[in-house]
């Protein structure tokens, strides 16, 4: 009984023991039984494994020179092109450009296509949230001027609230004047000289 602790007969002592004061086991349970002290070694010996087994994979891992991609899906997996784009415009804050963009290429549809033949959407400012359309005529710009609240809602609708607060109509463009071929600098043309 020379190498045991002494009221606990069959737990050996000492430092090569699991009951003595240095060991890893005996820190963790104090006076327990010996399926205590059984399950905290193998708790200890489990870390241990553990702890060996992921630093093996991470040297396997650098040696074949990074990650591989596994049987789950994970954001290196190869995506549609449409999947690809959508992650793109999310990612950047480009949904409504994108969809405004979307607005101009279906704009026979939103406005009919006797509007669409006279009228085209020109650009959209995303700070000021105005569409800018340009028509062949002053007429059709008119037309277009009565229809813009109504064309606002329907925009809104399919864009989402508050992407077009008001859409600017401009008018067909008018050709620039020149007379002649000598012109003195800063000259307007023969409203210079009359007004």
């Amino acid at each position: 009984m020379s190498d045991q602790e002494p009221g606990r007969p069959g737990i050996p002592a000492g430092p090569g023991g699991l009951a003595g004061p240095g060991s890893p086991a005996g820190s963790g349970v104090s006076g327990g039984s010996g399926v205590d002290l059984a399950r905290v070694a193998l708790r200890a010996a489990k870390e241990q494994a553990r702890a060996r087994g992921a630093a093996a994979a991470q040297k396997k891992q650098a040696r074949r020179g990074g990650l591989r991609s596994g049987a789950r899906a994970d954001g290196r997996d190869p995506l549609t092109l449409g999947a690809a784009i959508s992650r793109l415009i999310t990612e950047r804050g480009w949904e409504a450009p994108a969809a405004v963009g979307g607005v101009m290429g279906r704009w026979p549809q939103l406005v009919g296509p006797e509007v669409a033949l006279h009228c085209s959407p020109d650009r959209y400012d995303e700070d000021a949230r105005v569409l800018t359309v340009q028509c062949d005529s002053t007429a059709w710009a008119t037309q277009l001027r009565l229809l813009a609240p109504t064309l606002v809602a329907r925009l809104n609708a399919d864009l989402g609230h508050g992407t077009v607060k008001l859409i600017k109509v401009l008018g067909p463009a008018a050709p620039t004047r020149s007379y002649g071929r000598l012109r003195a600098p800063g000259s307007r043309g023969p409203g210079d000289t009359y007004g």
